[in-house]
């Protein structure tokens, strides 16, 4: 597996496979032809379907000023869902073509090419390996994490969470309505300030944790700075639940960072053996991914042992099976936002059941990480970031 610093990535929403990935492939292919006078992408499959609302035209064209950017909506015999092809002209003669993959959370893979983007650093496959090492030597989830990695992560971790608290803070002071036509109106500002009459405990924490998620998932749909975790679509919900523990509960930094690096270790096991991608396996490998991520963090925070930990990202990633990904108009926002802040809830949820049920389990984190990916190759591909069902045609039905 490779570094949990790869989980992490910091740049503009609302999508990490349409905006984070094309822009990054598009400047690695740009440096290969510094002598090109044209450029032409061509997208497939769910970029071409989504690609418009989702800003990826915009992501390639801020990477390659001028390059022409095309959208095949017939091709369908795709190595990959995410299927970018990538060409450079002189004097409209072509020089060279790449097939690039958005293979997600703004990770790309250039077609018959290793990736030197991520090193590999874990000789671990699985969680189930991850475990048995930590049963071996006897020590934490997190100590297994900064054994393995190299000095650098804390900063890097450091890094990301100051990029979290910096959005959920302009998402909270943010007004006004969301591009793209649907002409939705910004919330957390709305949630974070508003109180109930004799507003209990429980309900204070619902409504700040939904405003910060609310809050990160705006600043995604209006294209601003965000980290994926794993992804953009997800984005808000592991630095909703993280950011209501440091300044509402008042978790020290230092703790936040050990369990942003758990929660890096759920999403990569989850990544290497699975997918973090919508539109290869629907929502759940983006909010299920988060909610398991997330529900690792809570727990790594609260102290609970490593079968603890293993439990409640299980039981969050188990509950998310089958989730589809079918974004209205392909935006990033209904039902986008709104899921991020419900994952949120159920992250802590499932952290609730593992404190104490976690001696009667019987599915192993594994075991539901193959079912999710397993599920998502059946799921339908309308159901897989395309819009072309579920949420999206019935609302179009019903403009």
């Amino acid at each position: 597996m490779k570094s949990i610093k790869s989980v992490y990535k910091i740049g503009n929403g609302p999508s990490s496979s349409h905006t984070v990935g094309p822009y990054h492939a598009a400047g690695v292919f740009a440096k290969r032809y510094p002598e090109a006078d044209d450029f032409k992408v061509t997208l497939y499959g769910s970029l071409a379907f989504t690609g418009e609302g989702h800003g990826t035209e915009k992501a390639i064209t801020s990477a390659i000023p001028g390059c022409e950017v095309r959208f095949d909506r017939e091709k369908t015999d795709l190595p990959h869902p995410n299927t970018m092809l990538f060409e450079a002209y002189i004097d409209g003669e072509l020089i060279g073509s790449s097939r690039i993959f958005s293979i997600g959370g703004g990770s790309i893979k250039i077609e018959n090419e290793d990736s030197d983007e991520e090193t590999e650093i874990y000789p671990q496959k699985n969680f189930t390996e991850i475990l048995d090492v930590c049963r071996e030597k006897d020590i934490s989830l997190k100590d297994f994490i900064y054994q393995t990695e190299d000095s650098s992560v804390k900063d890097y971790l450091k890094t990301v969470w100051e990029a979290m608290k910096d959005t959920v803070n302009r998402g909270l002071n943010a007004e006004g309505v969301l591009p793209g036509g649907l002409g939705v109106n910004r919330k957390a500002k709305i949630l974070f300030n508003k109180r109930c009459y004799n507003e209990s405990a429980d309900i204070t924490m619902n409504r700040l944790i939904a405003a910060y998620a609310y809050a990160v998932s705006e600043e995604n749909a209006g294209e601003n700075i965000v980290v994926t975790a794993p992804t953009c679509g997800s984005c808000g919900v592991l630095p909703s639940v993280l950011y209501y523990m440091y300044a509402d509960r008042g978790f020290p930094e230092d703790e936040i960072l050990d369990a942003l690096a758990v929660a890096g270790i759920i999403g990569n096991v989850i990544r290497t053996n699975a997918s973090i991608s919508g539109a290869e396996c629907g929502c759940q490998a983006e909010i299920g991914s988060a909610c398991s991520m997330t529900a690792g963090a809570l727990a790594s925070l609260y102290g609970l042992n490593i079968d603890q930990i293993e439990y409640a990202a299980e039981i969050a990633m188990e509950h998310n099976l089958g989730l589809t990904c079918d974004p209205v108009r392909g935006l990033v926002q209904i039902p986008c936002i709104e899921r991020n802040a419900v994952a949120a809830m159920r992250a802590i949820s499932s952290v609730n059941l593992s404190r104490f049920l976690y001696m009667t389990r019987k599915i192993s984190f594994d075991e539901v990480v193959a079912t999710m990916y397993k599920t998502g190759k059946d799921m339908d591909e309308k159901y897989r970031e395309t819009s072309h069902g579920g949420l999206a045609q019935i609302y179009n039905e019903f403009a």
